[in-house]
């Protein structure tokens, strides 16, 4: 049984068209109510006991959450209209992103792949006496403490929690699995009577810990400190600050679901290839250090990774991928956001991208306080906003979208979403995709309502595949009349190989190492092949090629040609001299038989010269009947037969 949509216009604030919402998005729609959380309130308990609701109001969803727990049905669902678009000053025009909103809300979100941080409650507060003895004071009643304090203490005579002295080095782990490397570190010696005494100083100490409450007023201990769960830092000279770090420590404890947000396909990563470096772009991104080398690819640890998507939006291959929700989700959210404006009647729609925290609180105050959004501005909120990278602006404006804003929060990584803007305009063609980076909500309207909306994709295209697929497709689309290839930015993860055939000896060591397979040999001849399509300009070859032959060229062709392998180099095989067979490359024997014959002491006779115009079977047939044969020999021992074991014994 389809859900029915419970609607409000909130005291008459904003405007709502009913009939249309319902047409478009095929819900069965409520009467209009006007205090549907006052006077009103019986009319959505009516509606909840009578079948599964969806409720268009966020703001009171505390309330009417109580409200199902009191009549024992199941709560409701949420979608904000009003502040994403029935609070505006373009309100009236608000139906067709209205039902496009409501459209995407109706999707089954995947459920996330999660693991179960256990945190049994042992804490590590460091820093000062003063400050770190306080505060293990009022943990230690709830948690297991353990103080490590950074100066000369008087230590308290009691023992209600562990005191020890040293130097704290290393921090690695996060919640319910820290570890920590201490040195110079000195424990209490608990026998004894007067003040108590420590042991002397040992460096080295590695212990264990759920939760690390760090006091010591100096550098964090670990890559983002704000993003690695379980570690606590607190300014010591702030006592709210220090009152605040005491206080989350004291919830951390218990069973935890940490979600896996990014999954990794090892044998797509071209991060390495036979010790020579590749791809370096998710180490060099990540925030918290999740990211390690791993022989030819990468390890993440799930425990430290905080889900930023910066590095599944910089991987060329796909090996690295979001996955809390998977990006085909993130696709399908586009498309029905852009197909059902379109549906009900919008156009020109434009995208504004945005976080969950930031972003959403700016909308809802330019909403409350402000002019609101534009009727063509809908929103999208994601959880990762660093990991909306080029394809994922491609895809958006492939599916009909004019024009995308991604509104920057305090979190995001800059530098990710600045390189992947670059790109995305480069293969868009045209300058349709801005970063705002915005505080205030009354600028957030003025720069929305201010600009010029640009022209849509005529005949928008359906989003499907991996994100390197779903580029391609939105390039051929954005620049259908594209006869050359488009250039594009450095570091691009898209474009060409380049060969010197002078220098190039077809020795195929990029062949051998290539990840993707875009370069390929021909086992018939000498011959070096590339499919573009397939290149991640990891530069894997160009580092290899010991002739540096090699030069990438990043670009994007958007024709059927990058499909095709083409020839990038290719000589004349040289034939045997023997059986005819053809080998290696005739330039090359000829270079090597000038540079050796007569010059080398394995090859100073005519004779053994000639076999370096051999193939390996015949080379092995010349070596072995040759006078100086390397396969030779002692003399083979004559066979004993049983006369020989007979005669031995008459002459004893």
């Amino acid at each position: 049984m389809p859900k029915k949509l419970i609607l409000c216009d909130c005291t008459g604030t904003q405007s709502i068209n009913r009939d249309a919402i319902g047409q478009a998005t095929g819900l069965v729609c409520s009467r209009i109510h006007s205090a549907l959380c006052m006077g009103e309130i019986e009319s959505v308990a009516k509606e909840m006991t009578a079948s599964d609701v969806i409720i268009a109001c966020q703001q009171e969803r505390p309330r009417f959450e109580e409200l199902a727990a009191e009549l024992g049905t199941n709560v409701p669902d949420f979608i904000d209209l009003r502040d994403r678009a029935g609070w505006s000053d373009d309100g009236e025009r608000a139906g067709p992103k209205m039902a496009a909103l409501l459209a995407e809300a109706q999707l089954t979100v995947p459920s996330p792949k999660v693991v179960d941080v256990i945190s049994e409650g042992m804490c590590l507060i460091v820093g000062p006496s003063d400050i770190v003895l306080p505060a293990a004071e009022q943990l230690c009643d709830v948690l297991s403490v353990t103080v490590l304090v950074i100066d000369d203490p008087d230590l308290p005579w009691h023992r209600n929690f562990d005191v020890i002295r040293g130097a704290l080095r290393g921090v690695q782990g996060a919640l319910g699995g820290f570890e920590v490397r201490i040195d110079a570190l000195q424990q209490i010696i608990p026998g004894g009577r007067g003040a108590l005494q420590m042991t002397a100083p040992k460096d080295g100490a590695i212990s264990q810990c759920d939760i690390l409450l760090d006091l010591t007023g100096k550098p964090a201990m670990v890559p983002a400190p704000q993003k690695r769960n379980g570690y606590l830092r607190a300014d010591p000279r702030d006592p709210k600050s220090v009152a605040k770090g005491i206080l989350d420590a004291s919830q951390l404890i218990g069973t935890f679901e940490k979600p896996f947000y990014v999954a990794l396909q090892e044998s797509l990563c071209a991060h390495s290839r036979a010790g020579q470096i590749g791809c370096s772009n998710c180490l060099n991104v990540c925030p918290t250090g999740a990211i390690t080398p791993n022989g030819d690819h990468v390890a993440i640890d799930p425990m430290i990774c905080a889900g930023c998507g910066a590095c599944s939006a910089l991987c060329p291959s796909g090996a690295i991928t979001y996955d809390d929700p998977p990006v085909d989700f993130l696709f399908r959210r586009i498309d029905t956001l852009s197909r059902t404006y379109r549906q009900a009647g919008g156009e020109q729609p434009r995208l504004l991208v945005c976080d969950r925290d930031f972003g959403t609180q700016m909308i809802s105050l330019a909403a409350r306080f402000g002019r609101g959004l534009p009727a063509d501005v809908i929103p999208l909120d994601i959880e990762a906003l660093s990991g909306f990278g080029h394809a994922e602006m491609l895809a958006a404006l492939a599916s009909g979208f004019a024009g995308i804003d991604v509104l920057l929060s305090p979190k995001s990584e800059r530098d990710v979403l600045e390189r992947e803007q670059t790109l995305a305009v480069a293969i868009a063609g045209k300058d349709v995709i801005r970063l705002l980076d915005l505080a205030d909500p009354d600028q957030l309207c003025d720069v929305l309502y201010d600009q010029d909306t640009p022209s849509a994709l005529a005949e928008p295209v359906l989003t499907l595949g991996t994100r390197r697929q779903v580029a391609r497709l939105a390039g051929k689309a954005l620049q259908p009349n594209a006869d050359t290839p488009i250039p594009l930015p450095e570091n691009a993860p898209y474009g060409a190989v380049l060969v010197n055939t002078d220098a190039c000896t077809l020795c195929l060591s990029c062949v051998s190492l290539c990840p993707s397979g875009a370069l390929v040999d021909n086992p018939d001849m000498p011959q070096l092949r590339f499919q573009e399509d397939a290149c991640l300009q990891c530069g894997l070859c160009k580092n290899i090629c010991p002739e540096n032959a090699i030069e990438l060229k990043p670009q994007l062709d958007t024709s059927d040609t990058a499909f095709d392998q083409r020839v990038l180099n290719e000589e004349e095989p040289f034939a045997c001299i023997e059986c005819g067979s053809l080998f290696g490359v005739k330039s090359t024997i000829e270079k090597i038989t000038e540079k050796l014959a007569g010059k080398h002491a394995m090859f100073a006779t005519s004779d053994a010269a000639k076999m370096i115009q051999m193939c390996d079977n015949c080379r092995v047939q010349a070596q072995y009947h040759s006078e100086n044969n390397p396969f030779t020999g002692k003399e083979r021992p004559a066979v004993r037969t049983t006369d020989d074991y007979f005669s031995k014994r008459k002459d004893h």
